[in-house]
């Protein structure tokens, strides 16, 4: 009996990922995505909310400022704090954190690649010890398929190991061994398991295999052929460098299934989404728009700003013209200065809030552009500005 997740699909006006439009010079993709809790469109940057919060970032901001139409939560860090029966009791993520529309959980497989030392993989799953007391815990596929189920994101990635991007063949190959074991293992679970809120949910294997490229087009081959209702390409963004990175791109999506959507997980800069838009991916998230946001860091379209160099101090600007949010409209260039220097917490709330509205209005200004059929000479005109330092 072939191993195939199609039995779980919604079919027909309502199947989870229609594509619109692609691009008349290059590969780049417009299309929406179905789920119980809204409709998002792609290409879509999705702001992360690791412990189910966005940092610094209420829900009304995130819906009303920054648009977000999907964040993300962790499954090891809800996972160990606040734990499976106070989401349980809550009735899922949703209604635990308020955000009403839809959201993703990644498996921990990247936080059980970051705990190097304190965990030990096998066949079996991964024991690793917490960080933030010590205990240890084991996870397995199905462990983490049931995890995943009581978060209740409405999109849930397969468990899997993320190995660095400087890994050498034969671990890399180890690894792939061990992902994809794991992964027919996630699948049978979430096929013989139900939605646990009375939402549908739908689960994304994940496509790895490091920098080598036999490697990626066979994780590719084997993810497609479970005929999943979306994909994730994970691994990357890891310590290889950027063109590197883009190959790997190009070699998975040619693989890929066209009428599901492609996620690239944790990538990246604004340089790094057009990129790989171009190359054909629909769906990204990375920690940068507030971490680098709490750090003083602004992406603007005419490039990125250090809110705490000196030559802001007396600049009576608004933060950002270019930006519908209300924040850069607000405050002035000079203000937020003054916030960083004294060091006063409205500084990185507002940075945040305006470098997560940029990133998705980013993607949108993609998506016009793929539907106009001039995205590639766009692109290139935002790169030359997204990359100066202002």
């Amino acid at each position: 009996m072939s191993l195939t997740l199609r039995p779980t699909w919604r079919t027909g006006s309502d199947r989870l990922f229609t594509l619109d439009h692609t691009d008349a010079g290059s590969a780049a993709r417009a299309g929406h995505i179905i789920t119980d809790h809204g409709t998002i469109q792609t290409p879509i940057f999705m702001p992360v909310g690791t412990l189910g919060s966005v940092k610094g970032v209420h829900q009304r901001e995130l819906l009303d400022d920054v648009k977000a139409q999907i964040i993300l939560g962790n499954t090891y860090h809800l996972y160990l704090r606040p734990g499976l029966d106070v989401l349980a009791r809550a009735g899922g993520l949703h209604r635990f954190n308020g955000f009403t529309r839809p959201m993703l959980t990644d498996s921990g497989g990247f936080q059980v690649f970051s705990l190097t030392g304190i965990r030990r993989l096998s066949e079996a799953g991964c024991e690793f010890r917490s960080h933030i007391d010590g205990s240890k815990h084991f996870f397995t596929p199905e462990g983490v398929m049931d995890i995943e189920r009581t978060i209740g994101a409405d999109i849930m990635m397969a468990f899997d190991e993320c190995p660095p991007g400087t890994a050498d063949y034969a671990y890399a190959r180890r690894s792939l061994d061990l992902t994809h074991g794991w992964l027919r293992r996630c699948v049978e679970r979430f096929s013989a398991t139900s939605d646990k809120y009375g939402y549908h949910q739908a689960l994304f294997p994940i496509v790895q295999g490091c920098v080598y490229p036999d490697l990626r087009r066979e994780s590719a081959d084997f993810a497609a052929s479970l005929e999943a209702e979306g994909y994730a390409i994970g691994g990357l963004a890891v310590g290889e460098p950027a063109e590197v990175m883009y190959d790997m791109i190009e070699v998975v999506n040619g693989v890929l299934p066209a009428d599901r959507p492609r996620y690239l997980m944790g990538v990246g800069t604004p340089i790094n989404i057009l990129e790989a838009i171009e190359r054909g991916v629909d769906m990204f998230d990375c920690v940068m728009p507030t971490r680098n946001g709490r750090n003083a860091m602004l992406f603007t379209a005419h490039g990125v700003m250090n809110m705490r160099n000196a030559k802001w101090a007396d600049c009576f600007e608004p933060i950002d013209t270019d930006s519908p949010c209300y924040v850069d409209t607000a405050y002035t260039k000079a203000y937020l200065h003054h916030l960083f220097k004294a060091k006063e917490l409205l500084a990185m709330q507002i940075a945040s809030i305006h470098n997560l509205a940029f990133y998705l209005r980013l993607v949108g200004e993609a998506r016009a552009h793929i539907l106009a059929d001039d995205f590639a000479q766009w692109k290139s005109q935002a790169i030359a500005e997204l990359s100066r330092r202002l």
